[in-house]
């Protein structure tokens, strides 16, 4: 029996409130696991200035930050952090070059655990200049967490360390999106018209937001988008919506404090990612948990893994807006089979993204990683934690 909690140190991109996939998931974790472990959040700062939190119950440390590379913060605070460290297992969510970077020369003589968010896509030339810093820290990893197994069974990186691989998929609180001033979700649809169609993500090239305007151009024309989310595209977006006329129909909503009722009020939900920078998509799980029918794309990432096709919605070939515009369609001229897919969405995250059975997953691996009534070998060979034949279907995407 062990005699006290594990002492975890987390070390993540930045933390809400600033907003993305990984800072959603890493405050959903150590929300769970906060009860559990002896857990210390570490994120960068969006200031040259530190800071220390009490979120929720977390603590969570924000270190000053110089800059960015391939979209992760620089932290010369970092490697201080890890090699003062007293923690048993250190857990670092990447892509965050420096992170692995102050592991690897810190000295931290703890277990180390990795989830690995998603490749290094666009920027070919940084990924293969971080590429051996990459593969030399992910070498010295007990486990690497992967969301889906798509993503551990293709992607170049995760070759070599495949062995290592344990799939958990990511999870969010079901009931959350059941509290909901149904008057606010009334009053959206009235505002904006029916049927509504939504897209929510950082405007940023691999979200295929463009790709979804081209396609509105060809759905019915009494269907309105609304797409929340900021970012470097944006005068692009907005330039495009201007030469499809497509302005009385598509609205760009920026950021939004909460975006629920929006999930709501939506009578159909559109992930149109043409990269495999998009490994899942939590917003997948937050349109489903409402019971809304998704349509995403066929990326080998993981994103397909989320939402079914043909089950909870439907998937397209990434960047083809003819079958996209299809999709669209079909779902919007068939009430039933939108209701259907619904429902079969708020099952499946209920069923198998759950955020409890997340944290249990990962206090598991925790334990068994840090288990010292085991011998621990070099690369321990840790099995997916949750059975795949019942969470994954291969199907062929919409055309």
């Amino acid at each position: 029996m062990r005699s006290r909690k594990l002492k975890v140190l987390q070390i993540g991109k930045y933390y809400p409130p600033i907003r993305g996939g990984i800072e959603t998931h890493l405050q959903a974790l150590a929300r769970g696991l906060n009860e559990e472990v002896d857990l210390e959040v570490v994120v960068a700062n969006e200031t040259q200035t530190d800071s220390v939190e009490n979120i929720d119950g977390v603590a969570v440390r924000r270190l000053s930050t110089l800059g960015r590379v391939a979209g992760a913060p620089v932290s010369p605070g970092l490697f201080k952090v890890i090699n003062q460290s007293t923690a048993d297992l250190l857990h670092i969510h990447t892509p965050h070059p420096s992170a692995l970077l102050a592991y690897l020369f810190s000295g931290f003589r703890g277990r180390f655990i990795c989830t690995y968010h998603s490749d290094i896509v666009r920027q070919r030339f940084l990924g293969a200049l971080i590429g051996p810093l990459q593969h030399r820290a992910l070498s010295h990893a007990d486990a690497i967490i992967t969301a889906t197994p798509q993503l551990a069974r293709h992607s170049p990186v995760l070759a070599r360390h495949r062995p290592r691989c344990v799939t958990i998929p990511f999870g969010i609180e079901p009931d959350a999106h059941e509290a909901c001033d149904e008057a606010v979700v009334k009053e959206i649809r009235t505002r904006h018209g029916t049927p509504l169609l939504l897209a929510l993500g950082r405007l940023v090239y691999y979200k295929g937001f463009e790709v979804l305007l081209r396609a509105m151009s060809q759905v019915r024309s009494n269907a309105r988008l609304l797409i929340v989310g900021e970012g470097r595209l944006r005068p692009a977006l907005e330039a495009e919506i201007a030469r499809l006329d497509l302005s009385e129909r598509v609205q760009l909503l920026g950021d939004l404090p909460d975006a629920l009722p929006y999930f709501r009020a939506c009578d159909l939900f559109v992930l149109p990612s043409t990269a495999r920078s998009e490994a899942f998509g939590i917003v997948q799980l937050e349109a489903m948990a409402c019971a809304k029918p998704v349509i995403n794309t066929w990326l080998d990432s993981g994103v397909p893994f989320v939402s079914l096709n043909g089950q909870t919605g439907l998937t397209v070939p990434p960047g083809d807006s003819d079958a996209l515009a299809g999709a669209i369609n079909t779902l919007l001229e068939d009430d039933s089979l939108r209701r259907r897919y619904g429902q079969a969405a708020r099952e499946r995250v209920r069923t198998h993204f759950d955020v409890e059975t997340m944290v249990s997953a990962t206090l598991d691996l925790y334990h068994r990683v840090t288990d010292v009534r085991r011998p621990v070998v070099a690369q321990p060979r840790i099995q997916a934690t949750m059975p795949m034949e019942t969470l994954c279907t291969e199907s062929r995407p919409v055309q």
